[in-house]
């Protein structure tokens, strides 16, 4: 079957990133010209996702803002003839079915996927967390797709990270089974580095179906008093195995401020406005560290 819907969880906090994130959300923190949450949308679209649910919360409205349109402003851009930045809005805001739901209690990555199972029905569909954005010339969330239609089983995006990173993730018990993808039997969440069963962890992508939404309805809540979304994966990798794809993209963790910064100097360093400039004003920095 395949994948036209995805859920992006966009309902955390942000507090790793505090003050910025006070008045606006995380997710809508910009890379070069665009906000974070637009490349995750981009990449669904690009994926052939058709309709996509966006989990929110108290404060984020100005996200359903940004991918409806602006009469007033698209009326500006016509009058001044400014008709390519006038069809990038209107692109915008007709690129996907995109639908709200506000989770009222953030009560971990968990309880958001359980909310969206009204949207989601009985098929297979694709998680994309907010916090990540992942740029690469095929989207990632395509990717493991591809792997769900050649295995037949859930998927996850996967990296390895050095230690001091497992922790505050995942670890996953894995075993190579093709040139990017790998079998699944077993995962734990921000384990304790004498408990970690590899240093691949689940970063930001996830192909999943039906079936978790009863399993994470009877799974306690676990890290950080939440229900954790990788305590119920566990029971499926454990009972029916999943597929882990070692994505191609680079992904930028926007939840952290290092990854923010990260990203904007990646970004425009390939961006056709910025990328002359900023690489001459980076070579001059360079001089002086």
């Amino acid at each position: 079957m395949k994948i036209k819907k995805a859920i992006i969880p966009a309902a955390g906090l942000g507090t790793r990133v505090l003050p910025a994130s006070k008045s606006m959300p995380k997710e809508m923190l910009p890379i070069v010209d665009k906000p974070a949450i637009q490349y995750i949308v981009e990449e669904a679209v690009k994926a052939g996702i058709t309709d996509i649910l966006i989990i929110t919360n108290r404060g984020k409205g100005v996200i359903e803002d940004h991918f409806d349109h602006s009469i007033e402003l698209e009326n500006m851009l016509e009058k001044r003839g400014r008709t390519d930045t006038l069809k990038e809005l209107n692109d915008l805001a007709n690129m996907a079915n995109i639908y709200y739901l506000r989770q009222k209690e953030t009560r971990g990555l968990g309880d958001a996927v359980l909310r969206a199972r009204e949207f989601v029905g009985d098929e297979p569909f694709a998680v994309l967390y907010g916090d990540d954005v992942i740029i690469g010339e095929t989207p990632a969330i395509a990717e493991l797709i591809e792997a769900y239609e050649a295995f037949g089983k859930s998927v996850v995006g996967i990296k390895e990270v050095p230690d001091h990173l497992v922790v505050k993730y995942c670890s996953l018990a894995v075993e190579k089974n093709g040139d990017k993808t790998y079998a699944v039997s077993d995962m734990i969440e921000k384990p304790k580095l004498e408990e970690k069963l590899s240093n691949f962890s689940i970063l930001g992508r996830c192909v999943l179906e039906p079936e978790i939404f009863e399993i994470l309805e009877r799974t306690p809540l676990g890290a950080g008093n939440e229900l954790q979304l990788t305590d119920a994966m566990r029971e499926v990798a454990k009972t029916k195995g999943m597929t882990g794809v070692d994505f191609s993209g680079i992904r930028y963790d926007m939840g952290n401020k290092f990854g923010i910064l990260k990203a904007n100097i990646e970004v425009g360093l390939n961006h056709p406005e910025t990328k002359e400039e900023l690489r001459e004003y980076i070579k001059q920095l360079a001089k002086e560290l």
